[in-house]
């Protein structure tokens, strides 16, 4: 937010200077981005009044104009298209200095005398940039200096508050601050009821009383809308970043700055009998008053009359309601709306206005009633009128109710890490606007006023104890703890082991948002419904992941776009799952290769990566994690059905490894082959306990076997057969030859696999081995109608 310091100064005015009041500011927990003048350095400008403008006799686009400054008029060459006589505007006289040390002196152009200039708003560096003169007031006084006259000795502040300091967003919240630091009383500008002077109402219905708990409507009789807001309201809202617009709009803007209550103006000749505070219907379009036209969403929260929507609550008004020249009768708005319920919609319709920015964060509920007052007062000083009654519609089970909390004083000291004399507590909180209730046995009960929403807890009423007391009074203390140390089973491995296993594999780690794009998730986990978020960051980023693919394939679609040859990425971290009304997380690990097996070199050829590339990384991190994984075919919707594998522990399908879905690959706009795999990490991370065995010193023996068996069947179903039926003393068991084709028989495969057996304690006999060999020959012709291949 940016506001004057100046009209800050006005609300409570500490002896300190700019830089000290920024300080102490940022030190209070509002932090401070910068400081800049309101002005450039300039000086000798006083306000002019343009007497008389002639044709410049030797250039058609300069006039020759008669300028009075004070001192007697004197002639000033001038090409601004807005020149005019009867114009007030900022005059430059001879030996003025302008930004950038820009000294003005006699002159001739084309042959007439110029003595001095008439100014812009970007050449005193009230401005980036301007179309023509600065125009004055007509009221302004000539001759007088126009940094006095404008007050341009002022600073505009910009602070960058957290969202949950919503009571800041306002000249009255940030001098509520100051006065708290410096122990000064706030001079708040007296807000007076304004009586009614007719009996005119707008009917006001609220059909979404949890939304909307309280709405206040008043009507402005005859107002004149021609006349120009009001050179020190304009500078005020200039200085806080906000464009005048026109005397409507100014005041309603000013309020909000001042006091921190969005309001709003409709013409009352465009509401059709009454105020409706509702939701949005399915289909019904609004366009705003930026012209651009939206759909509303159900959910939406609207203020309409009786024939349409005219304005989306707390976000924007409506183009067709807005004010104009032509208006004559206001309805003005003030209303406290539920912050839940504004939050994100904004977004939702791409836009972010100063109304959400404070609604979305939390307004003050009982702030409505003087807002209204007080913006009455100021439109009534502008632009006359006649006021009517306010009508106020509350839902009193509906507004936040404020809180008691108990503050302990030993709990205070133990979290600051200081005793504060109890006093010194009781004086801070009182500043602070919190009203202590009572005293208790341990400390206080504290009241907690409306116009601060953050403060729910007792540990809210510490930090606010400290921030005043300050944080740089605060010592520095060291934490002392009995350090236990903790069990650390052998058989868990470290989620780092991994990690680190994946990097020496040439994996890069990844770290993608928890909300995701409900469309990509979808085409990656089509049977899961991913939980919407309440308030996202955007449309592509509004529900949570269901599976840790829905990030890592945008990161590769990412990388493609910038012709990286060689993706390898992977990811540990949570999905959200729903069933019912419970949330379950569940920690993941996925990965994704793509493009090139390995990195270019002289050794390798070049050669794509393929499923058994990351089926045989998977099978190396399992070995390292001591945990046996069976890899069965399977079926993913998201994966080719010819390349996917389900692995599972123990029976238990702990995740999926294979090759992208051709159609997902296209639809995510993927090129290449690309294959994936996501584990649920706490079945795998959990294996056996290495133990010692000592190297057999005999001799091994091996045997080389050739099978013909149907292609249906997988090799885990060969090497369980083959386990059970080859002895204790079986050492390993590899498939060295896979052959498929016609002297096997259509849909037959033939595996070559070599057994291995060792004893630890003596050779192992011809014939032990034989029978062996042989046994291991008939389990797999009577389990898997398996036949030897001659």
């Amino acid at each position: 937010m940016k506001f004057s310091e100046q009209w800050l100064r006005e609300w409570v005015n500490p002896e300190i200077d700019t830089q000290a009041l920024v300080d102490q500011i940022t030190m209070a927990g509002l932090e401070v981005d910068g400081w800049d003048p309101v002005a450039g350095a300039f000086s000798g400008v006083v306000v002019g009044e343009v007497l008389e403008v002639v044709p410049h006799p030797d250039a058609d686009k300069l006039r020759v104009c008669q300028v009075e400054g004070g001192s007697g008029p004197v002639q000033v060459v001038c090409g601004a298209a807005n020149v005019r006589p009867g114009l007030k505007v900022p005059f430059a006289t001879l030996g003025a200095v302008l930004p950038g040390d820009f000294k003005i002196k006699k002159a001739k152009l084309r042959g007439q005398e110029s003595n001095g200039m008439l100014c812009a708003a970007a050449e005193l560096g009230l401005a980036d940039d301007s179309d023509g003169l600065m125009e004055l007031p007509e009221d302004a006084p000539v001759g007088i200096s126009l940094r006095h006259y404008l007050n341009l000795d002022d600073a505009m502040v910009d602070v960058d508050l957290t969202p949950n300091r919503s009571d800041c967003l306002s000249i009255r919240g940030l001098a509520r601050e100051v006065g708290v630091l410096n122990r000064l009383r706030v001079d708040a500008p007296e807000i007076k009821p304004v009586a009614a002077r007719h009996s005119e109402t707008v009917d006001v219905r609220v059909q979404a009383p949890e939304a909307c708990p309280r709405y206040l409507g008043r009507i402005l009789r005859d107002v004149n809308l021609n006349v120009a807001t009001p050179i020190w309201m304009q500078e005020r809202l200039r200085r806080a970043g906000v464009r005048s617009i026109d005397p409507a709009v100014d005041v309603t803007n000013y309020v909000m700055l001042e006091l921190g209550q969005p309001m709003h103006a409709f013409d009352r000749d465009e509401i059709q009998g009454g105020i409706l505070v509702r939701m949005a219907e399915a289909g019904e379009k609004l366009v705003l008053l930026d012209g651009q036209e939206v759909e509303l969403v159900e959910g939406t929260l609207v203020i309409a009359d009786h024939d349409k929507p005219v304005a989306i609550a707390g976000v924007m008004g409506g183009e067709h309601s807005g004010v104009s020249g032509k208006t004559r009768d206001l309805v003005l708005e003030a209303a406290y709306f539920d912050p839940i319920t504004i939050a994100g919609k904004a977004r939702g319709y791409g836009l972010h206005t100063e109304s959400s920015h404070r609604f979305e964060r939390g307004v003050d509920p009982k702030l409505a009633r003087d807002a209204m007052e007080r913006a009455t007062g100021l439109l009534m000083d502008i632009v006359g009128g006649e006021p009517g009654e306010i009508i106020e519609v509350v839902s009193k089970s509906h507004l936040p109710k404020e809180p008691l909390i108990e503050l302990r004083a030993q709990r205070l000291a133990d979290v600051l890490g200081v005793h504060i004399d109890r006093t010194e507590t009781e004086e801070i909180l009182t500043r602070l606007g919190l009203h202590i209730d009572k005293l208790t046995r341990d400390g206080w009960l504290v009241h907690v006023p409306s116009y601060r929403p953050d403060i729910s807890l007792e540990v809210d009423l510490i930090e606010e104890v400290g921030r005043i007391y300050g944080y740089n009074r605060l010592p520095v203390t060291h934490v002392k703890a009995p350090l236990m140390l903790r069990d650390a089973p052998e058989a868990e491995r470290p989620i780092e082991a991994v990690r680190s296993f994946l990097v020496a594999q040439g994996y890069q780690e990844a770290v993608t948002y928890s909300f995701v794009d409900p469309k990509v998730q979808a085409e990656l986990d089509p049977e899961q419904q991913g939980i919407a978020l309440a308030n996202p960051i955007s449309s592509d980023l509004s529900v949570m992941r269901t599976t840790l693919w829905s990030g890592l394939l945008k990161t590769v679609g990412y990388n493609q776009k910038r012709q990286q040859p060689r993706i390898r990425l992977f990811e540990s971290g949570l999905r959200f799952l729903q069933k019912g009304k419970d949330i379950r997380q569940e920690p993941m690990l996925a990965g994704v290769v793509a493009g090139q097996a390995w990195q270019e070199n002289w050794a390798n050829g070049r050669r794509s990566v393929d499923f058994f590339d990351i089926k045989g990384e998977l099978e190396a991190l399992f070995e390292l994690l001591g945990v046996e994984v069976v890899f069965a075919k399977g079926q993913h919707p998201a994966l080719h059905p010819g390349q996917t594998a389900e692995l599972s522990v123990n029976g238990q399908s702990v995740g999926w490894v294979g090759a992208l879905h051709p159609q997902v690959q296209k639809n995510l706009d993927l090129n290449g082959a690309i294959y994936v795999f996501e584990l649920c990490l706490n079945p795998v991370l959990t294996g056996y306990v290495p133990n010692f065995k000592e190297f057999s010193k005999y001799p091994e023996v091996r045997r080389d076997l050739a099978i013909i068996i149907s292609e249906a069947r997988t090799f885990a179903e060969v090497r369980q057969v083959i386990r059970q039926h080859a002895g204790e003393h079986l050492t390993a068991l590899r498939v060295f030859d896979v052959y498929v084709g016609d002297n096997v028989g259509a849909g037959n495969k033939s595996l070559a696999i070599s057994l291995h057996w060792q004893h630890p304690e003596r050779t192992l006999t011809e014939d032990e081995v034989h029978a062996l060999f042989n046994g291991v020959i008939a389990a797999l012709q009577e389990e898997l109608a398996a036949t030897l291949r001659s």
